[in-house]
């Protein structure tokens, strides 16, 4: 299944996840922000299960901002899990 999730608070805008049928990180796509970083988180978190990425991208802060590309990965999940 393929979900999309709207940013809040970063440079990027949203984010699209594919998950497998095992709840697995099948990929993930950012619109906007720093292009490298992101294609290497979405390398890192590929094949991953749901809980495994939110406990290890959860609470990281950009800038003082109180949130990252890295945490709304980890909130866009958490809302995913909720409604599977």
């Amino acid at each position: 299944m393929t979900y999309s999730y709207k940013t809040r608070g970063t440079c990027s805008r949203q984010i699209t996840i594919e998950l497998n049928d095992d709840q697995t990180i099948k990929s993930v796509s950012f619109l906007g922000g720093c292009n490298g970083n992101l294609q290497g988180i979405s390398a890192l978190v590929k094949g991953k299960k749901i809980d495994e990425v939110i406990n290890t991208l959860k609470g990281i802060d950009c800038n003082m901002r109180g949130t990252s590309c890295p945490d709304q990965l980890a909130r866009a999940l958490e809302q995913i899990k909720e409604e599977l």
